[in-house]
């Protein structure tokens, strides 16, 4: 098995795996048996980085609690990440909208520790924007949080571009600390984010890391051009058959074939390829077995030459 490599989140001191494990199927697809083969596999492959969110799970905090209790007595080999923003239905009481204020943050942070069976959190992360908030606000409970020791990092998720820099230039004015890191949805096929989040995060040091690198399994290499819906499938029929119809079937065929005359498959691709691109730091791939989790570790562990990166931007393009 190949090594993980490893690199800073952005300009900050903190490092993290290549590959990271998104924990959305924890307390979802997976129960405590599951959870703990895929986090034991993710021991056994060096990745050191888990992403989990409050809202992750039913009941949502199901799978910050089931990752708590895997990793109960390895906590600190660990980069333990979670989120805090999105709407809670009450789990956190009442949040008014207002989930980016210093009253929801303060009740959030409190919860997550307990579910997480942890007393600080290694990358906090705001999961979306709070219009109702000023950012000054939440920057300054998040500050706090970074003082107390509760938390060490700060990141951001699905913000824009002028978002991010206006967080930066906030938290740089006002000596609060800065967001390291910026999750937004990100893949060889869903490239919005080169637009404006991969320049801000350049420009202002923060480290990328995308969610749905495998385009909900669009670049798995499980699917074909004109497939019929295979039996099992977790859409319906005719869902299944909109998605795939309208899927970039050119890009996809491209993207195979470049591996392939490579030795690799469409996954190692869709890995290796995003964590070349600029300013990404880790790219997090959700797991329900160990093979998968194997699979996109070795992925990761594939260094693309310039030339390759040349005939993979030439796809691109």
């Amino acid at each position: 098995m190949s090594e993980m490599s490893y690199r800073r989140l952005g300009d900050s001191g903190l490092v993290v795996s290549v590959v990271g494990i998104g924990c959305n199927n924890f307390g979802r697809k997976l129960d405590e048996d599951g959870t703990r083969e895929v986090v034991d596999a993710a021991f056994d492959a060096g990745i050191t980085l888990f992403d989990t969110a409050d809202i992750y799970g039913t009941p949502h905090g199901s799978s910050e609690a089931l990752l708590g209790h895997a990793l109960k007595g390895r906590r600190d080999e660990v980069v333990l990440a979670t989120k805090f923003g999105m709407d809670m239905e009450g789990l956190n009481g009442r949040d008014f909208g207002a989930r980016g204020s210093r009253r929801y943050i303060v009740r959030a942070v409190e919860a997550s520790l307990r579910r997480l069976e942890t007393d600080h959190i290694d990358l906090y992360q705001m999961h979306e924007p709070d219009p109702a908030t000023p950012i000054e606000e939440t920057l300054a409970a998040l500050d706090d949080l970074v003082r107390s020791g509760k938390v060490r990092y700060l990141g951001n998720s699905n913000f824009s571009g002028w978002q991010i820099a206006d967080a930066d230039w906030t938290a740089r004015t006002g000596s609060l600390t800065r967001f390291v890191s910026a999750q937004n949805q990100y893949s060889l096929l869903q490239r919005g984010a080169e637009t404006e989040v991969v320049p801000a995060c350049e420009q202002f040091g923060l480290g990328l890391v995308p969610f749905s690198p495998l385009d909900s399994g669009l670049l798995t290499g499980k699917y074909r051009r004109g497939e019929r819906p295979a039996a099992g499938t977790r859409l319906s029929l005719d869902r299944y058959q909109r998605w795939l119809d309208g899927a970039d079937w050119d890009t996809i065929e491209a993207l195979t074939a470049f591996g392939r005359d490579r030795g690799h498959s469409l996954l190692d691709v869709a890995i290796a390829g995003l964590a070349a691109r600029p300013a990404v730091t880790s790219v997090i791939a959700g797991a329900t077995t160990a093979e998968q989790v194997q699979a996109n570790a070795a992925a990761g562990s594939w260094q693309l030459t310039v030339a390759d990166l040349a005939a993979l931007d030439q796809i691109l393009s």
